[in-house]
This record gives C-alpha cells, sequence and structure tokens, in this order.
C-alpha cells in the first residue's frame, strides 16, 4: 500500500495577495530587476513569505536564459506529428509500457485515490522529464521571479513565485534548487505555486518533495483530479476529461500528444 496525504492547506496562498498585485514595477530587461525585488518583496511579506524565503528573493538573479526561452515557444507551432516525433512520443510510450507493468501496484493505488488512469501520469512524466532523467538546470526562484518581473505575463507568473518563496521557506526547496526554464520543478514540472497547493506526500516521509518520483505522481494525479477529473470519463479529444489535460499545459499539441500516449500505453 501507498499512503498519501495532501500538503497542508496552511501552505496554500493567503488571501492579502490579491490586494498587492502590481505593485512592484514589471521590467523588460535586467536593468529595474533589483529594484523590483525590493518591492516584490513587501508583497511577499504581505502574502505571508517568511525569512528564509525573503533570503532566497534577496540571491535571485535575472535569468537572461528563462526570458529567452519563453521567447522562442516552439512547440506551439509544431504540427502535432512533428510535435510527437522531437518529443520521442514512440519512446515515451515505449518506456511507459514497462513502468506500468514493472509498478503496476503504485499506479493501481494513485487511479484509486485519484481516479486518473495509469497511461496519463505516466505520459506525462515522460513527457516532462524523460521520467526524471532531465529536471532542468535553471534555478527555480531566479527563474519564475524573473518571469514575474517580466511586464509580458506579470500577473500569472506573480502566484508562482510567491508559491516558490513558501516552498523555501517549508524547506521543499532553496534558491538553488534547479528546474526547468520557466521555474517548473520536479519529476513533472510542476509550477512552484501548484507545487504548494496540489503538492502530496505519497511515500509517507512527512514531507512533499517533488524530486522524489511518488511524491511527484501522486502530486500530478492530484492536480487532474482537483481540476475536474472524473473517473471513467474518456480523455481523447472530445471527451470530458480532456478537458482536465488541458489544465496541464496550454500547448495544443501538447494535449493531444498526453492523450494519444496515455492511450497507447493502458492499451
Amino acid at each position: 500500500m501507498y499512503p498519501f496525504k495532501i500538503l497542508a492547506a496552511a501552505c496554500l496562498f493567503t488571501a492579502g495577495l490579491s490586494s498587492a498585485v502590481n505593485a512592484a514595477q514589471c521590467g523588460n530587461n535586467a536593468g529595474g530587476f533589483n529594484a523590483w525585488k525590493s518591492a516584490f518583496a513587501k508583497e511577499a511579506v504581505a502574502a505571508g513569505v517568511g525569512q528564509a524565503g525573503l533570503n532566497a528573493l534577496a540571491r535571485a538573479q535575472y535569468a537572461s536564459g528563462t526570458i529567452a526561452a519563453d521567447r522562442n515557444q516552439k512547440s506551439f507551432k509544431y504540427s502535432l506529428s512533428k510535435f510527437m516525433q522531437v518529443r520521442g512520443a514512440d519512446t515515451i510510450v515505449a518506456q511507459g509500457r514497462k513502468r506500468k507493468a514493472r509498478d503496476a501496484s503504485f499506479y493501481t493505488a494513485l487511479e484509486s485515490r485519484y481516479g486518473v488512469p495509469a497511461g496519463v501520469i505516466i505520459a506525462i512524466h515522460g513527457m516532462e522529464t524523460a521520467f526524471g532523467h532531465f529536471m532542468g538546470d535553471s534555478a527555480v526562484v531566479s527563474a519564475i521571479t524573473t518571469l514575474t518581473y517580466d511586464c509580458r505575463r506579470s500577473a500569472f507568473f506573480e502566484p508562482h513565485a510567491i508559491g516558490a518563496l513558501k516552498l523555501v521557506d517549508a524547506g521543499a526547496i532553496t534558491n538553488t534548487t534547479k528546474g526547468a526554464k520557466h521555474g517548473e520543478l520536479g519529476h513533472t514540472q510542476f509550477l512552484p505555486g501548484n507545487a504548494l497547493r496540489y503538492g502530496v506526500d505519497a511515500n509517507g516521509d512527512g514531507r512533499v518533495d517533488f524530486y522524489n518520483q511518488a511524491d511527484a505522481l501522486a502530486s500530478t494525479a492530484n492536480f487532474l483530479r482537483q481540476k475536474g477529473w472524473q473517473p471513467g470519463i474518456g480523455y481523447q479529444e472530445g471527451q470530458g476529461n480532456f478537458e482536465v489535460i488541458k489544465q496541464w499545459n496550454a500547448a495544443g499539441v501538447y494535449q493531444k500528444a498526453i492523450a494519444i500516449m496515455a492511450a497507447r500505453i493502458d492499451g
């Protein structure tokens, strides 16, 4: 049996966050980042971030690599067949089937609790990090605060910046923890705010660790269930649970690829 423990509700965002939105001045280059951090620190305090999180914010560096990646997201431009070829769909499916067979009891427990079939979780795991083989080389706190400072999508990333700082407070990450270019972390690349909100301690060690496979996969299943996943309902395009897959990633080709690969893994 695999124990499951949802991250404490106390870690959820505080109600005071929304009132502080836009207090810090955004920018489009590194020049104003330090001034922005000073202003954002006040918002972070109002949102309940503690000293460890504030220290991580102070140490954050402007992530020029993150900005470059944000300006050049090719996945939105690929056809479905091209996307699946580039992302190695056949390999993900082949390895995914082996993983499902090897860890059948774990995936059965996940589906029993959250209603999400193994294929969906495995396809996401394979797509995001090649089953944990590469979880990113960018500092999570620096990446997510840079995106929050950047004027393009400040409002979207602000809760995730606060989330990252609260994860530092909780000891789940540090200011040097590595993730993807947009600040996603762990085996399935959770944005920090989502990690904070949907994290699950699946291995029963008393902490939520997104770099632990069991915790990350259970958290992924919990995210999907909380976003409206209905057990027993189909997840291909046009079916009910496909709308939930859309909550994981905004790229249409990604959504379709996950559904197709998941069906092949489960088939």
